[in-house]
């Protein structure tokens, strides 16, 4: 497994990311920490979960897949050996993250600092590695939806006043270096000008949503990325599972996200079938497993960092790991590059 830097940081991150969010939900205790070891066995040192878990976001599961993650490294005694990442929410009607009478989540002086101790608390650790706003404070085109107008003029939590907050954390050793998650190009560009001119932490990854059916990244936050060493940890490579062919013709496989939950709307736009065919008919052709081709796609982008795979059975983690050792052909990114030319991000 190829270990990487992580932005400008001294955090070495596996080229794979272990992603957690459906513990406490779709798997168990005992299945998280099965799907750590195997992780780990297989030269994983980079975990992502959130205060939010687990998905679908819900108050009597929120937390779980942090206290998962918690109980595992009680149990394996192993936290120096693991680069861990969570997040806390941004703006949000859902009030149940925090305590007592909240009209709204926010990133807030008081809500960062509840959050960041409720969530050492729940991973029974002192300090977490990279802490990440899961989606900004202020009103942003986030999760494929666009804004209007009158959203530009909502007021929202100041760039230098939530870094100022962070370093608050960073100074008493319980956050090493911060990210942004669902974050735009002037976003993240916002953080990086107060940063330096405050001399304020930088944000050194963004994680957002990346696959061969949604590449928008690449139209604005490539090129600050790669200007500014700020690496992407790719979430959703897989387009929520549409890109391993399982929902292909109609099919709704028993316990799968979509069956359960129908929440895979940004995956069910307009031509989103027709190219997500396509690229399960190339992978078919290569005679390569068609989300292996996915995993690998991202992998070997100039801008990755990591990318995040989440399995909720241990033969779909062995795939998702495996895929980190496939050869990536000319070939391959001939073919992918003409699919995506055809049909630019149908699912943005």
């Amino acid at each position: 497994m190829e270990i990487r830097q992580l932005g400008t940081s001294e955090l070495k991150v596996s080229a794979c990311c272990l992603g957690t969010m459906t513990w406490g939900e779709q798997n168990t205790e005992t299945e998280g920490h099965e799907q750590m070891d195997y992780a780990v066995e297989h030269g994983v040192n980079f975990f992502d979960t959130a205060e939010l878990y687990a998905i679908p976001p819900k108050r009597e599961t929120q937390g779980a897949t942090e206290r998962i993650v918690g109980s595992w490294f009680k149990a394996r005694a192993n936290r120096d050996k693991i680069i861990l990442a969570t997040k806390i929410v941004g703006r949000t009607g859902d009030t149940w993250y925090r305590d007592g009478d909240v009209k709204m989540c926010r990133l807030t002086e008081t809500q960062i600092d509840e959050a960041v101790e409720k969530s050492l608390s729940r991973l029974q650790t002192d300090y977490i590695d990279l802490y990440q706003l899961h989606w900004p404070d202020r009103l942003a085109p986030t999760f494929g939806q666009r804004l209007k107008p009158h959203h530009y003029d909502v007021e929202f939590e100041t760039f230098e006043d939530v870094l100022g907050r962070l370093q608050r954390h960073v100074d008493k050793g319980n956050i090493r270096h911060i990210g942004v998650s669902n974050e735009t190009a002037y976003g993240l560009t916002r953080f990086l000008d107060e940063s330096r001119y405050r001399g304020l932490p930088k944000m050194q990854s963004i994680q957002n949503a990346y696959s061969l059916v949604n590449r928008c990244f690449e139209d604005g936050l490539e090129e600050v990325c790669m200007h500014e060493k700020v690496g992407l940890l790719a979430y959703s490579p897989l387009a929520q599972g549409y890109l391993t062919g399982k929902y292909r013709n109609g099919a709704l496989p028993e316990g799968s996200r979509k069956q359960l939950f129908q929440r895979l709307q940004r995956y069910e736009k307009p031509h989103a079938e027709e190219a997500i065919n396509s690229y399960v008919d190339l992978a078919a052709s290569q005679n390569i497993d068609p989300a292996q081709l996915a995993l690998k796609f991202c992998d070997t982008r100039p801008f990755m960092a990591s990318t995040i795979i989440g399995a909720t059975s241990m033969d779909q983690l062995k795939t998702c790991i495996d895929a980190f050792s496939l050869e990536w052909t000319e070939e391959l990114e001939t073919a992918v590059n003409d699919l995506h030319a055809r049909q630019p991000n149908p699912c943005p």
